[in-house]
């Protein structure tokens, strides 16, 4: 019977069959920008132990720009992932959690010893909460498509780069000396408490899909001026933009009652339908679709 049916041999000419399925580097670029600004992170928290809070506060700034940049990328590539969205969660909470919180502890808030400690906690503490209400407010089928406009609260990037507006101004020589550390608590507090609000602000996600022919050049002109500004001014354009984003922030919420007044004064068909054009079909394509948090 074996010299009829003799056991099947592999030919060893053919090549082997792969255990693992190679990984595109379109699905590896974002993760590896994300782990850049983990880096920076946690590089700003080193700093701040060493009392370096300069280079410090530029880290978590970097880290910033980098956390704008990673879901973009994704996106453009088509590399989104559950791996992505949870990796940049995690970078999120220790580059806007962590980072900022003990800086701003070793910088100013030490001076008031346990009470500045528990403000920097609870400033943390704050961006974990803010990013675990993000990624569950993900499997929402039902969230209109208009309110991908905003976030609900102070996103986390933002939350941080406006907490340490008392840094930038002291960079600026406005000392924060000792006994402006109560007014520092305060604002940090009062930034937190953003954070976990259910105050809308803009999110800028939809922003820039389609440009106008006749702006692309003023937009290079302008985006080159304000390269320049922030690299020549760095202190002083954080001012400005910290500033100025918290000024726009009741502008914002205005405006997102008045959006949200609209579709309520809608017949419910049109509401109906709308929700349904929204609708993604499965909770993970909308964590796909949102891969990167803030």
């Amino acid at each position: 019977m074996d010299d009829l049916f003799p056991p099947f041999a592999p030919d060893p000419n053919e090549p082997r069959p792969r255990r693992f399925k190679p990984v595109p580097f379109r699905m590896i670029a974002p993760n590896m920008i994300t782990l850049m600004a983990l880096c920076l992170g946690l590089t700003a928290i080193r700093l701040a132990f060493e009392g370096k809070f300069e280079p410090a506060v530029i880290a978590v700034v970097v880290a910033g720009v980098l956390d704008g940049i990673d879901g973009r990328v994704a996106r453009l590539l088509k590399g989104t992932s559950r791996f992505g969205a949870e990796l940049d969660s995690l970078a999120d909470f220790v580059n806007f959690g962590c980072a900022p919180a003990l800086i701003l502890y070793g910088f100013v808030l030490v001076h008031l010893k346990s009470v500045g400690w528990i403000v920097a906690l609870i400033f943390a503490i704050a961006m974990a909460l803010r990013l675990a209400r993000f990624n569950a407010m993900l499997d929402d089928p039902n969230r209109p498509e208009w309110k991908k406009d905003f976030f609900v609260g102070m996103p986390a990037p933002a939350g941080a780069l406006t907490a340490m507006l008392p840094l930038y101004l002291h960079f600026l020589g406005f000392g924060i000396e000792t006994w402006a550390a109560p007014a520092v608590l305060i604002y940090v507090l009062c930034i937190a408490l953003l954070v976990v609000s259910t105050v809308p602000t803009y999110s800028g996600k939809t922003m820039g899909k389609r440009v106008p022919r006749s702006l692309v050049l003023p937009i290079f002109l302008f985006g080159v001026a304000a390269f320049g500004i922030l690299i020549s001014y760095p202190f002083e354009a954080l001012v400005a933009v910290s500033g100025g984003y918290l000024l726009t922030i009741p502008v914002v919420a205005a405006q997102y009652r008045r959006r949200l007044k609209a579709e309520l004064a809608a017949p419910a068909g049109e509401r109906s339908a709308a929700g349904a054009e929204a609708q993604p079909e499965s909770a993970a394509e909308a964590r796909a679709a949102a891969v990167r948090p803030d």
